[in-house]
């Protein structure tokens, strides 16, 4: 995709990254140096915004021509932001807290030019199957989920055979003859050796992965 003004992805999100040049877009990657607090007053619906936005008022004073995409996104759980574990006993307590429950993730970005500002964000809804400590055990030490907010990937969680994406995504997908990449996105869980957790998407697939790719696409045309 070529939108005729250099794009710059402030992320150092593999995943992000992934579906950015999957999709077709061409960008550089800048990683923004940042210290992700937020007021603590801040209702954590909020939280999302600010950071992306945040995140991409870094690069400001150096722009020209480009135009920053910067994300953030949070898993909430009972008006709870479940953050990046710490460390293995983290992950499997989140996910033990995750097991059995619908929880909301939210991605904001922000896209940002020396003229021109524009932050949006999207929900959904991800309901957990219910989890035995064995199988958290398992999807903690295998894949290792500490860069993950809720300390899970959705790309590893979901019941072989099951198409999570939106009907917005999937016309996306074929509008820019990208359907395959749902299925690129799987890991070995799609082969029955991950874990079986998420129920069901009410949403977004890529919302929960990180980049709702659809929408940055629709953001950038009218920018």
């Amino acid at each position: 995709m070529n939108f005729n003004r250099p794009l710059i992805l402030a992320s150092s999100s593999p995943r992000r990254q992934y579906l950015m040049r999957e999709a077709g877009f061409q960008f550089r990657v800048q990683v923004p140096d940042i210290d992700e607090s937020f007021p603590s007053d801040m209702p954590v619906k909020a939280v999302p915004n600010y950071l992306a936005e945040k995140k991409a008022r870094i690069f400001e004073s150096q722009l020209e021509h480009e135009i920053v995409i910067a994300s953030d996104t949070v898993v909430i759980l009972r008006n709870e932001i479940l953050n990046k574990p710490a460390d293995r006993q983290d992950a499997i307590a989140m996910l033990n807290r995750l097991s059995g429950h619908t929880h909301t993730v939210i991605t904001a970005v922000c896209l940002l030019a020396k003229e021109k500002v524009d932050c949006f964000e999207d929900h959904t809804e991800v309901k957990f199957n219910k989890l035995s400590l064995k199988e958290i055990e398992f999807y903690v030490d295998t894949y290792k989920p500490f860069d993950k907010a809720g300390a899970y990937g959705a790309q590893d969680c979901l019941p072989a055979g099951v198409n999570p994406c939106s009907r917005e995504e999937i016309n996306f997908l074929q509008h820019i003859d990208k359907l395959g990449l749902i299925d690129k996105t799987f890991t070995v869980t799609q082969a029955g050796m991950g874990m079986d957790a998420i129920e069901k998407i009410n949403g977004s697939y890529f919302t929960v992965m990180g980049m709702p790719i659809h929408l940055v696409y629709d953001h950038l045309k009218r920018f």
